[in-house]
């Protein structure tokens, strides 16, 4: 039976201040058996825009209905097809993805169901799934993920991403991936890892980020493996075409902004590196359940990225 959602939302996207959230987030609304206080989050809420088709609401809750109508029983995979489609839905720019307020409205007065749907654990969805940082709050984490690893207009590195939870719970989280070579890379050593049926994919990723993260900051992976100049008016000109654009497509891939494609030779420039990180860094055990490896809302500790020193200190010793 088609998902529809319990409630009125508004039509348009608008922003809903952390302490909204604080205050109307109930026990109640995380398990599922209340819906939200409409009129007082509405009147809490800013509306973004009267005019501006890229922040209707409509197009957002069709696919999450449909998001909980194909996946109905394997909720985590809901994320490999919803990232995309989502990134290509709401077309902003990362400066606009970045106020969390927009997904607390998301979240609250659009699609608290969907949050509960997709995160709920045996009682209720943790409040950071309503609103929290970029990599743990429902949507923002998935927008992110297809921001972070698409390649240019071409998504599919966004479903690997998604193929491993772990990618989402841990590599999300780590500043080195606004380098697109390095995220490229990192998912291309994932990809071989998939086609070799290696086991145990999670424990592999939560080794390779924190490998990676600690043998280098984004300088010097940027160093090593030189990123092309985004192309910011072509960005803008896919967000503008919000307006007379149709709906996504439900089956197959809908095409991000042309903004410019990862430099090859510097994503095969990575790899020896970061094949010799996963082949010498210690594997971690979890000691996890499948079920809570599958979809776990915390991760291991990842060293902060280190910024500002030497490139020669950041690099393991056999490339020095």
């Amino acid at each position: 039976m088609p998902h529809r959602a319990p409630f009125d939302f508004p039509p348009l996207i608008g922003l809903l201040p952390d302490s909204a959230v604080a205050k109307y987030l109930s026990r109640g609304m995380q398990s599922g058996r209340e819906n939200p206080p409409q009129v007082a989050l509405r009147k809490a809420s800013t509306i973004l825009s009267e005019d501006g088709a890229r922040w209707r609401t409509a197009p957002i809750r069709e696919l999450l209905d449909q998001a909980m109508t194909r996946f109905d029983g394997e909720h985590t995979a809901a994320d490999r097809w919803l990232a995309p489609r989502l990134h290509a839905t709401l077309r902003m720019t990362r400066s606009e993805a970045g106020d969390s307020r927009l997904w607390n409205h998301l979240s609250m007065l659009v699609a608290p169901d969907y949050v509960v749907w997709r995160h709920k654990g045996a009682e209720i969805a943790q409040s950071s799934r309503f609103s929290g940082p970029h990599y743990t709050q429902c949507f923002s984490r998935l927008w992110w993920v297809a921001e972070l690893f698409r390649d240019g207009p071409d998504y599919r590195p966004v479903e690997i991403a998604c193929s491993v939870q772990d990618v989402l719970n841990t590599t999300l989280r780590l500043d080195v991936i606004d380098h697109r070579p390095t995220a490229q890379a990192l998912l291309r050593v994932l990809e071989n890892l998939i086609s070799t049926g290696r086991p145990r994919l999670g424990d592999h990723v939560n080794t390779l980020s924190s490998a990676v993260n600690t043998a280098g900051s984004t300088l010097v992976y940027d160093v090593l493996a030189p990123d092309s100049a985004q192309l910011v008016e072509d960005l803008q000109d896919w967000i503008a075409e919000a307006e007379g654009a149709p709906p996504v497509r439900w089956d197959g891939l809908p095409e991000g902004p042309d903004d410019g494609r990862v430099p090859t030779a510097s994503v095969d420039a990575l790899l020896p590196l970061f094949d010799k990180l996963l082949a010498e860094a210690p594997l971690r055990r979890r000691g996890r359940t499948p079920e809570e490896e599958a979809d776990s809302p915390t991760s291991p500790a990842v060293p902060a990225p280190r910024r500002g020193v030497s490139l020669e200190k950041n690099l393991p010793a056999w490339m020095r």
